[in-house]
């Protein structure tokens, strides 16, 4: 009767594992798959900036500090691979890249002649709109990320993610957001 029970219970329990692992899988390629939607606006983004750097240069020459940092933080975050090792850090490379282009932006506002350039307004329009895409990106990602990082941190499913060394991500802060309202003020 015992061994009966044993070899019952044993595969119904094996079974019940591997459906939470297969959850936590699951939730882990939607965060990275989030993740993923996330850098493809990020990777317009920094098909603008480039155009909007040159623009504003011509203006405000003496500003070439912020122009040179955007231009770093955005070829160190283009060389960024996007995976699991490397969010934390293109997280922070955007936030820097958000932070440079809010003081550019801040500038702008006292060049009027660079205000009313037909060409720097429809990039500023453009980032401005993929600047909101990212903010949905963002969210997206973050829902994801709450989903998993439950998962991870929520007995029985916490045995399971460690085990498989399945972690935890970070959430991305509303950042951007912030610098949207200054583009859309300019």
């Amino acid at each position: 009767m015992e061994l009966k029970i044993i070899f019952t219970i044993f595969p119904v329990l094996l079974i019940w594992l591997y459906i939470i692992h297969i959850w936590l899988i699951k939730k882990k390629n939607k965060a990275l798959e989030a993740f993923s939607g996330v850098d493809v606006q990020l990777k317009k983004r920094y098909d603008l900036i480039p155009n909007l750097v040159n623009v504003a240069k011509g203006y405000m020459a003496h500003e070439k500090v912020i122009f040179e940092k955007i231009a770093e933080l955005r070829a160190s975050a283009m060389k960024l691979e996007t995976n699991q090792d490397n969010i934390s850090r293109k997280i922070s490379l955007n936030n820097a890249i958000s932070d440079n282009l809010g003081q550019v932006m801040a500038l702008a506002e006292n060049y009027p002649e660079l205000k009313a350039n037909e060409i720097m307004l429809n990039l500023m329009q453009n980032l401005n709109d993929v600047e909101e895409h990212i903010a949905a990106a963002r969210r997206f990602y973050n829902s994801a990320v709450n989903e998993l990082n439950n998962m991870v941190e929520m007995f029985p499913s916490n045995i399971i993610a460690t085990f498989t060394e399945i972690m935890a991500f970070d959430f991305l802060k509303q950042k951007i957001s912030k610098n949207s309202k200054n583009l859309a003020n300019i």
